[in-house]
């Protein structure tokens, strides 16, 4: 029974041991696992501190409207006051003291009051309406603002990495080239002019790295302001899951008219607008009458020489009605500065209204033609690839120099570096028309992670 009692304790030893590895190894993959871009998306929403300021904002405009509807509901108030007076009198005609008085004192106060008619809380109220359906559209630029921001900064982060890799492919191939053409002028079939060539084009090359790698670090900081969290890792983009897609419709006046509704820009200022007119029926209702209802009760109680045990209550209900005759011009100053800033906001309508149709047109045709400067560039890339091969051939057959090998080289690198940056620019186009029309969902975010998604356990892709 001991030697079974000791081999189970040494099997569940053993069971925990491996769950303890496993649990070590499982986070060591997590956290060495890409970052996908909608996995930062999810970080960015939880971490970034400008959405966090947007909705403590939105969420403290929202008590307006609580504040305003308060004004209309009946009000109430209850006071009390008990007291200990002492009485010290004097004698005129003798000079001589009288005994000091002592008693109590209190009363009890309660009050009421319902306002009526009071047309300036009504309108107090539908301008607390508009202005939290502000704050709400305002919320909702800023969280569509994210996105876009945050795609910028990934796909730049991205593309950073990009242009190193290339950048050190480039220095991989010329150090290559430099080898070669050292051992073909040392065997007496290459001229000093080829080394020299790839040499400079070398130093050049190295700089050019340092200047990379500086642009990934400054790219990958400004990703991790957003995200919140470190960022070791970035998944790249797959070429072959990146869908070239037109936007459904392909129609550029369609998505206009659907900003022009649903664009939160549009609604913040549709909003502003109708809480001016409520401002201009609050300053007029500066020259209406105001009727409440009141109901008050009081009570007291006192005792002194002229008064022994004297008790009073007062109830009274009943209606007060205020006239205003003559505040100065105050109020029909009022009516006059809402009325103009009514026109401001009206003039701004217009003009975000004209402006939004612009950025949308520009990023409805940066998907379309974008999609069409992808496909020739990677066109441009195949022939590129040709160009090299066909004069490394050439070369080796004493056709082509040195030099042609090195532009061609250079050539195939722009190509590439041009397709990546399309590529980009095509996804940019993409997040930005969503934003203007206010359709970046989850679903949206998702199907734009596509080309960037990994398998990580988790993940919010299937």
């Amino acid at each position: 029974m001991k030697k079974q009692r000791t081999t189970q304790h040494a099997g569940h030893g053993a069971a925990l041991r491996l769950t303890w590895v496993g649990g070590i190894l499982l986070s060591y993959c997590l956290a060495a696992w890409p970052l996908d871009l909608l996995q930062a998306y999810e970080a960015a929403q939880r971490n970034d501190p400008a959405i966090k300021t947007s909705r403590a904002n939105a969420e403290a405009g929202r008590e307006r409207l609580p504040q305003a509807l308060s004004q209309l509901l009946p009000s109430v108030s209850l006071s009390a006051t008990r007291n200990k007076n002492e009485l010290d009198r004097n004698n005129i005609a003798t000079g001589a003291d009288l005994p000091l008085q002592t008693y109590l004192s209190g009363t009890a106060n309660f009050s009421a009051r319902q306002p009526l008619y009071r047309p300036a809380l009504i309108a107090g109220y539908r301008q607390a309406a508009a202005q939290v359906d502000d704050v709400n559209a305002s919320l909702q630029r800023d969280e569509q603002n994210l996105a876009v921001r945050l795609v910028g900064a990934y796909l730049d982060a991205v593309a950073t990495g990009d242009q190193l890799a290339l950048v050190v492919a480039q220095r991989v191939f010329y150090t290559a080239q430099l080898d070669s053409a050292r051992k073909s002028f040392l065997g007496g079939a290459g001229t000093r002019t080829d080394v020299d060539e790839v040499l400079a084009r070398l130093d050049l090359i190295k700089a050019h790295e340092l200047e990379a790698q500086q642009n990934v670090g400054f790219a990958r900081r400004q990703l991790q302001v957003l995200v919140g969290e470190p960022v070791a890792q970035l998944a790249e983009l797959n070429p072959a899951r990146l869908v070239l897609s037109l936007p459904d419709p392909d129609s550029a006046e369609h998505w206009i008219e659907r900003a022009t509704q649903n664009s939160p820009e549009m609604r913040m200022l549709k909003a502003r607008l109708e809480a001016a007119e409520q401002a201009i029926k609050k300053a007029q209702a500066g020259h209406y009458p105001t009727l409440d209802g009141v109901v008050q009760w009081s009570y007291g109680d006192q005792e002194n020489i002229n008064l022994l045990n004297s008790r009073s209550k007062t109830t009274s209900v009943g209606l007060q009605l205020s006239v205003p005759l003559y505040a100065g011009g105050y109020v029909s100053s009022t009516v006059r500065q809402a009325l103009a800033e009514r026109a401001g906001i009206e003039q701004q309508l217009e003009s975000v209204r004209l402006d939004l149709g612009v950025r949308v047109h520009k990023e409805y045709r940066g998907i379309t033609e974008g999609i069409l400067k992808v496909r020739a560039l990677e066109q441009a890339v195949r022939s590129a690839d040709q160009l090299v091969l066909s004069n490394q051939k050439s070369f080796a057959a004493g056709s082509r120099t040195v030099v042609d090998i090195l532009n061609a080289e250079q050539q195939r690198t722009v190509a590439l570096r041009d397709l990546a940056q399309e590529r980009y620019v095509y996804l940019m186009s993409r997040i930005k028309l969503l934003a203007l029309v206010d359709a970046v969902s989850p679903q949206a975010m998702a199907e734009l992670n596509a080309p960037f998604a990994n398998s990580q356990p988790g993940s919010s892709i299937n």
